[in-house]
Parts: C-alpha cells; sequence; structure tokens
C-alpha cells in the first residue's frame, strides 16, 4: 500500500513518537523535569488517542498487513512490517491506555525525585518497546521488541540504583528472564531452518493447514513456550517478578502487573493456532501454568509487603491465563476465555498497584500492617478502589474478574480429565483469600494484634508531608484520577464480554451458563472471602492466618517453596561451579596459553637467529661457505 495510507502513518506514528520522546529526553532534556514531562506525555497521549480511534473506527475483520522485506535470502524471508487484526488491536488500546495513566499518575509520585527526567525517559522507552511488540508482523521483529521490553525493565526496576537492593533486581530480572529467551531464539532458530518464514500470519496458517511438519511445530512451540515462561513468570523461572517490586510503584503497576508481564500470555495468544496445533505443547503449557497458579497463590497468602502480595498474584493470574488459553487448546475452543482475562485483569490489577502506592507515598512503607494501624483507611479514593480491585480479582459479580474467571473454569470444564478444573477452583479459593487477607486488614485494624505475623515487624510509619495531598482525602489530583478511570473499567469490562467476543473471534457464540460451575466458582471465592474475614477481620481475629496451624507449611510458603534456595545452589553448582570453571580453564589455559605460546616462541626464535648476526666478517664468511657447501651436497646427493 502507499507510504500515505492513514492507518500505516498511524502505525509509524504511535511506535516513533515513544522513541523521538526517548532520544529528546536522555540527549537534551532529562536535566529540565517539567519539559522532560511535556515531552513524555505528549509522546504518550497521541498513541493513546490513535488505539482508540482505530479500534472503534477500523474494520480488521480481516487482518491490515504492512510488510515490507527486511532479511531475503533463496530460503528464508524476515519481513518487518505492522499487523493489525482484533488481537493486536485489542492489547494495543491496552498498553497505550495504561501507559498513558502511569505516565499521569508518576507526575505526583516522582515528584522531586532527582531522576524525573530519566524516569520519563525509561517509561518512554518500554512504550516504544510494547507497542511496538504488540503490532508486529514479524516473529523476529517481535523478539527485537521483547528484548527492548527486558532492556526496559531492567532500566525501571533498577531506577534507584544507588539502593543496593533494587540495582540486584533489576539484574536478576535481566538475566533470569535471559534464560527462557535463548529457548524463544532457539524456536526462531527452527522455524527459519526448516519452515523459511518467520511470519505471524504464515506460521499460524501453515500450522492450521498442517503444511509444517508436527515435530516442527511441537520443537518449536516448547523452545517459543521458554521465552514465554521468562517473560510472564512461570514456573520454575519466576523467581525474578517478586524481587522487581524493588523499582518505584508506578513500574510495578506498568511493567508488571498488566503489560510487560502480560507480553508472554499475549505471544501465546498472538500465535494460538501454532501452539494449538501440537496437543504436546498444550499440555506443557497447562501443567506449567497450573504450577504457577499453586506456588505464587500459597506464596501470596504470607507475604507482608503489599507490593509483593499483588506481584505473587499477577504470576498466578498469569498462570491462570494460560490455563484458559491451553484448556482452549486442548478442547478445540477459542483464545477468548485466556485473552478476556488478560483485558480484564489488565486494568484491575494496574489498579491495585497504583492504590498501594497511594499508601506507600502517604505513608512511607510497604507493609500493609503498618499502613493499616496508621489509618490507611482514611485515604479514601484509594481504599474504595483497592476494594474494587480486589473483589475483581477475587471473581466477585458484578466486577470484571468474575466474568473473565468464569469463562476460563469454563474452558477448564471442557477438559476430561476434571483435576483441571479442581486445581482452577482451588486457584480461586486462594486468590480470594490473600486478596481480602490485605483488605480486611486495612479497613479493620487492629494495633499490637500483628506481633505473631511472620515477616512483620513492628514499625512506626511517616507520611511523606509535603507532596501535595489533598485535605480531602490525602491523595492528589494526578494520582487519583488514573485510580478513578482504572476503576472505571473494572466495572464494566465484565459486561462488554459479548462485544469482545464478536471483536475478537468475528461472532458472539452463545454462552450457556452451566449453574454447577458457577455456584462452584462463586462458592470458592466467598469461601476464600468467609476465611480471610474469619482470621483477619473480624472483631475476635487471632490474625495469624489458617496456615500458622501447619507451621513446616508455613515456613514452606514463606520461603517460596525454596526456589530461590534452588536457582542459587543451581547457579553454584553448575553455572559457577561446572561451566564457569571450565570455561574459565580453557581461557587461561588454552586461548591465553596459545598466545602465550606463539609469543615466547617468536621471541625464542628471535634469540637462536641473533647468535647468527655477530658483526665478525670471518664468522659470516664461514656461515656463507657451510650453507653453499650444504646445498652442492644435496644437489650431488640427488643425481
Amino acid at each position: 500500500m502507499g507510504s500515505c495510507d492513514p492507518v500505516l502513518l498511524a502505525c509509524l506514528a504511535t511506535v516513533l513518537l515513544p522513541l523521538l520522546a526517548f532520544a529528546l529526553i536522555m540527549i537534551f532534556t532529562w536535566r529540565r523535569p517539567n519539559l522532560s514531562l511535556a515531552i513524555s506525555l505528549t509522546a504518550s497521549t497521541i498513541p493513546v488517542i490513535i488505539a482508540w480511534t482505530l479500534f472503534f473506527k477500523l474494520d480488521v475483520s480481516k487482518p491490515i498487513i504492512y510488510n515490507f522485506d527486511w532479511l531475503v535470502s533463496e530460503t528464508v524471508k524476515v519481513p518487518f512490517g505492522f499487523l493489525l487484526d482484533p488481537t493486536s488491536m485489542v492489547m494495543l488500546v491496552i498498553v497505550a491506555t495504561i501507559s498513558w495513566l502511569v505516565q499521569i499518575y508518576s507526575i505526583g509520585y516522582m515528584s522531586g525525585d532527582p531522576g524525573f527526567g530519566r524516569f520519563y525517559a525509561d517509561l518512554s522507552l518500554f512504550a516504544l518497546a510494547m507497542l511496538t511488540l504488540v503490532i508486529s508482523s514479524g516473529l523476529l521483529q517481535l523478539y527485537i521488541a521483547w528484548e527492548l521490553v527486558g532492556l526496559a525493565s531492567y532500566l525501571l526496576i533498577g531506577f534507584w540504583y544507588e539502593k543496593f537492593s533494587a540495582s540486584e533486581a533489576g539484574k536478576k530480572a535481566f538475566v533470569v528472564t535471559r534464560f527462557g529467551d535463548i529457548g524463544f531464539f532457539m524456536g526462531l532458530v527452527f522455524l527459519t531452518l526448516f519452515y523459511g518464514s518467520l511470519d505471524i500470519a504464515s506460521v499460524n496458517s501453515a500450522a492450521v493447514a498442517k503444511s509444517m511438519p508436527p515435530w516442527l511445530i511441537t520443537t518449536s512451540a516448547l523452545l517459543i513456550f521458554c521465552g514465554i515462561m521468562g517473560k510472564s513468570a512461570q514456573f520454575p523461572i519466576h523467581v525474578w517478578l517478586p524481587d522487581a517490586m524493588e523499582g518505584p510503584t508506578p513500574v510495578s503497576a506498568l511493567l508488571h502487573s498488566a503489560t510487560m508481564v502480560a507480553a508472554g500470555v499475549f505471544l501465546l495468544t498472538r500465535i494460538f493456532p501454532f501452539f494449538a496445533a501440537s496437543a504436546t505443547a498444550m499440555t506443557v503449557v497447562l501443567c506449567i501454568s497450573t504450577i504457577t497458579l499453586i506456588l505464587s497463590s500459597t506464596v501470596g497468602m504470607v507475604a507482608t509487603d503489599i507490593k509483593q502480595v499483588w506481584a505473587y498474584s499477577t504470576v498466578s493470574q498469569l498462570g491462570f491465563m494460560a490455563m484458559g488459553l491451553a484448556a482452549s487448546g486442548l478442547a478445540a475452543g477459542t483464545l477468548f476465555p485466556g485473552y478476556y482475562h488478560l483485558t480484564t485483569h489488565a486494568a484491575f490489577k494496574a489498579l491495585l498497584f497504583l492504590c498501594s502506592g497511594v499508601f506507600i507515598h502517604h505513608f512511607g512503607t510497604n507493609d500493609f500492617f503498618t499502613m493499616a494501624t496508621n489509618g490507611g483507611r482514611k485515604l479514601y479514593i484509594p481504599m474504595v478502589t483497592i476494594t474494587i480491585a480486589s473483589l475483581a480479582l477475587a471473581g466477585i459479580f458484578p466486577f470484571s474478574g468474575f466474568f473473565s474467571k468464569e469463562a476460563i473454569l469454563g474452558a477448564l470444564a471442557q477438559l476430561d480429565n476434571k483435576m483441571w478444573l479442581i486445581l482452577g477452583l482451588f486457584g480461586a479459593f486462594l486468590t480470594a483469600y490473600y486478596s481480602f487477607r490485605v483488605i480486611f486488614v486495612m479497613l479493620f485494624p487492629k494495633p499490637g494484634a500483628y506481633g505473631k505475623v511472620p515477616g512483620h515487624v513492628e514499625e512506626e510509619a511517616h507520611s511523606h508531608g509535603g507532596h501535595g495531598h489533598d485535605e480531602g482525602h490525602g491523595v492528589p489530583w494526578v494520582m487519583s484520577f488514573p485510580l478513578l478511570v482504572l476503576a472505571f473499567f473494572t466495572c464494566i469490562l465484565g459486561f462488554c464480554q459479548e462485544y469482545l467476543q464478536k471483536f475478537l473471534l468475528g461472532e458472539a457464540h452463545p454462552h450457556h451458563i452451566e449453574y454447577t460451575l458457577l455456584f462452584s466458582a462463586v462458592g470458592c471465592a466467598l469461601g476464600g472471602i468467609a476465611l480471610a474475614w474469619y482470621d483477619w477481620g473480624r472483631k475476635d481475629a487471632k490474625c495469624v492466618g489458617f496456615i500458622s496451624k501447619f507451621p513446616a507449611l508455613q515456613n514452606f510458603f514463606i520461603q517460596k517453596w525454596y526456589m530461590d534456595h534452588f536457582w542459587r545452589w543451581f547457579l553454584n553448582t553448575f553455572i559457577y561451579g561446572t561451566f564457569s570453571r571450565i570455561f574459565t580453564y580453557n581461557d587461561r589455559r588454552v586461548v591465553d596459553g596459545g598466545v602465550d605460546a606463539v609469543a615466547f616462541s617468536t621471541i625464542g626464535s628471535g634469540r637462536l637467529l641473533s647468535f647468527l648476526q655477530t658483526a665478525f666478517v670471518q664468522l659470516n664468511m664461514l656461515f656463507m661457505v657451510l650453507v653453499l657447501a650444504g646445498v652442492g651436497l644435496y644437489l650431488l646427493m640427488g643425481r
């Protein structure tokens, strides 16, 4: 299509404006906070307008593809371009909107920070990477954006690099996710060598038409899923995500709740027909995601850092989304349940983190027990909105999470093995419990009753005075506005289910209510809330949690299933103790030894030859005679 195509220009503007903002801020304006803010906010506002305009005005029932040949050979063609279809359009709106809201929120949260300009430059870099990833037409282009997201994540997690724990968390996130990305890249290599194209539409079509060998689909899908495991924090390489909460809270909302970690699930959705063509790959996805759901839910039950509770909640919900997609693939269903939950989760999880940021900003602590005892419930707007988000997370009607969770449980119910459904319901029960553990502690504080809570240390929190708190509710308007917008989406997205299904699939499938499943799901959610009330909310609550009756199990959860210990042992034993030792020996003895041997031989031969030049004419003449005699003798012998 022509270069003046308005849709193509819109796509270019969406990805180039954040790039321009990043470059301008880092080169010219990073020491001028207000100008940096104006540049970054402008570069994020225009993509929001473009995304919503395309969403409502553009007909993407037939995918719109702009492809330009990037790398071409006799057997391989790698495109660079844009792919606009229902899947990419929904994610484009999510990323653009939440990036914009986080930038507004950060005006209040990061006010006065010496790195204010650098922070907005990093946000622009992140927006560039995520927006490019979402609308990429080829897997290699998507992979480049994927790695750029990892770079932006590293910069934002370690933004307060003077703080050792933040610096270490940034490095941990960057290194751990590389384990998965190696597998992702190898999957692309397999597709390139044995199929010859990395075009997303072509790969999906070939898998559906069964024109690709089954072994290639399974092998490539499993390798690509390694990258999904890293980015979406699936077991066993999920250990980086909780530590990533060391970054500023807006970073937690942007990168590690609604968009960045959801990129893995988005990739699974993006090439869902390819994955669905392999029952083996779908089974592996289902197993890994189920373990992730249960592991993270149990750890969330005992965490005392409010951001870590929501971080493990994110991990569990990403596992829940992947379960929905895998169940749909195995049952020959649609991608809708898992992707619908990604959509609703984006709103209420970003809301949970941003509300938590208000409390952290106001009280100067991440410990929600301390927030509660110092009057957290008096911050009315964040308290109301965090409760709305928790109701959605727990799956309570009429909030959005109820509808999307019920859709996933319906997909799990279609599987022959009902164990998956039971585990999904158990995960829903645990989710409701740990969500309302936070809410009941905040709403019904019991000063002096939290001394026996493992991990909690009694402390005096302090308010961040001088940050422009409003007298009425203690929250600057730039921080309240995103909360209200996200709360609005949390309340209405559930009622958009039929519209979104029609948008994504081209038609709205009739929804048959299975009352047994519905009552089971609601019963699990209400049961979790009731147990949380009994343990933490009621007047005579002991405030230790039911899990305290099983000390060994409680400690197992507090230690995060010893996954950090496992990775430390693995690194020390295999990476440092084996591979690093072998490579070090090779570097010192073989590489350095070879170079040293050449040098020593050169020096030695030079010294030997130096004896031939003595400056005595007699010796030189004798040497010449001997050489000529040797040559003559050789010639005579040859005859």
